[in-house]
């Protein structure tokens, strides 16, 4: 969870032609699954892509990720920009221990990652739905072990089982100084 605070500020409305003066409010945040969720049902668009998203979307992704209750609309439009990097490298922390060595082989999936798809990795491979309000990065983390883990063993081929004996019987051999 992250905890920011949000400064008392002054906005210009644009309607009522007058300043509309803020209080500063101390906002707790969570970018989780959840929040996801509803960001993705009220903008029909994938959040986890690599499209740079509006102002008025980013705020609002703010909005769904606010755990703090009764907060006025206004006191969005007061974020500063160290308000800003903050939830940014709060969204972006691995949040996690866990490392991944080497690069998968082959090109990367083309499929867009929505929240409908985590929730069917996390049904598939039996992570309890509770965990959905952790934080997205971590969720990720855990379904990416739980799928590497929950692989069978890759069967070698005949060459590479040949290859293997091979090498196996040339340091046995050596190691007893013997020819065959």
């Amino acid at each position: 969870m992250l905890r920011i605070n949000i400064p008392t500020g002054e906005l210009w409305n644009e309607r009522k032609q007058e300043f509309v003066y803020t209080d500063g409010q101390t906002l707790e945040l969570e970018h989780s699954l959840v929040s996801l969720s509803k960001w993705e049902a009220k903008w029909c668009k994938v959040f986890l892509d690599r499209e740079r998203k509006t102002m008025e979307e980013t705020i609002d992704y703010i909005r769904c990720m606010t755990l703090t209750e009764n907060v006025k609309p206004e006191v969005y439009g007061n974020l500063t920009a160290a308000n800003f990097k903050e939830i940014n490298d709060y969204i972006n922390a691995d949040m996690t221990a866990t490392y991944f060595s080497g690069t998968p082989k082959g090109r990367p999936s083309r499929e867009k990652t929505t929240s409908e798809l985590i929730y069917y990795w996390m049904l598939t491979l039996n992570i309890p739905i509770e965990c959905e309000n952790w934080h997205l990065n971590r969720r990720l983390t855990i379904i990416k072990v739980c799928s590497i883990k929950s692989q069978k063993p890759k069967k070698k081929s005949r060459r590479e089982i040949m290859a293997r004996n091979t090498a196996l019987n040339a340091a046995r051999r050596k190691q007893l100084g013997t020819r065959g």
